[in-house]
């Protein structure tokens, strides 16, 4: 069976090999397919490595790399735990359909970090997108979606709150104009009142207080003084978030 060709290293007027730079981390973006390799070599799990190989999603400096270099088979997995740096790991397979590879930081024959996750899919390799970035879109359309219904909530209701008011200021018109004021009849009455009142002695004067009498203050003075007082003897109290948030505190 006919392996498919590593890339050489480039060696044009003695240069030193040039060494791809890293992929990026968020490449969730594109994916990649290379029908003329799939026309011409199976998708298997002996040489889909190669077939990752030449996607922008590689990174050539991988300990996987290095036993391509040295014609040893890039997933030996014997051979990778006794390396340490940046390996792909090759996780899931359901060939010829499905390959999952997952990036990581080896520091030790049993110690490995996760980095990322590629998979190959019906021979289109994609970057499976992080978990925290799943649960912040997620998040962030559900809200979108909830601000938008209240949005729409609050323009309804501010017009069926406007309909309510015309509806009101046109019945307490309707009620003003059945209940007119003939000010010919209050006139009327205010002249019997004076009458009255001229026609009735004056009223007596209040008996003087007893001496040591202190009269009790009113409601009002009481309330005013008392408002007083608290204004000059007590502070509101200082509130953690409105008081001393972020947007409160002095920026240097």
């Amino acid at each position: 069976m006919a392996t498919p060709p590593v890339a050489p290293p480039n060696m044009e007027g003695g240069q030193p090999p040039v060494v791809a730079q890293p992929p990026g981390t968020d490449m969730t973006d594109i994916c990649f397919k290379d029908q003329l390799w799939l026309n011409s070599y199976p998708l298997d799990r002996n040489l889909v490595f190669d077939y990752f190989a030449i996607s922008p999603f590689y990174d050539w400096t991988c300990n996987n790399e290095q036993l391509r270099q040295r014609s040893i088979h890039p997933l030996d997995r014997d051979q990778l735990v006794k390396m340490m740096g940046t390996e792909y790991w090759l996780s899931e397979v359901m060939e010829p359909h499905l390959f999952v590879f997952r990036k990581q930081k080896r520091d030790g024959p049993e110690k490995v970090t996760p980095m990322l996750t590629y998979y190959v899919l019906d021979g289109t390799i994609y970057q499976a997108p992080q978990l925290c970035n799943v649960f912040a879109a997620r998040i962030g359309r559900a809200l979108h979606y909830i601000s938008k219904a209240f949005t729409t909530a609050a323009s309804k209701l501010e017009k069926i709150g406007y309909v309510d008011s015309e509806n009101e200021a046109a019945a307490f018109e309707s009620k003003v104009t059945k209940e007119t004021i003939d000010f010919k009849e209050v006139k009327r009455v205010d002249l019997i009142l004076q009458s009255l009142q001229r026609k009735l002695p004056p009223a007596p004067l209040p008996p003087p207080f007893p001496e040591g009498y202190v009269p009790a203050p009113t409601a009002e003075a009481e309330n005013g003084t008392e408002t007083q007082e608290a204004g000059e003897t007590q502070n509101p109290q200082i509130d953690p978030i409105i008081d001393q948030g972020p947007a409160k505190r002095m920026k240097f």
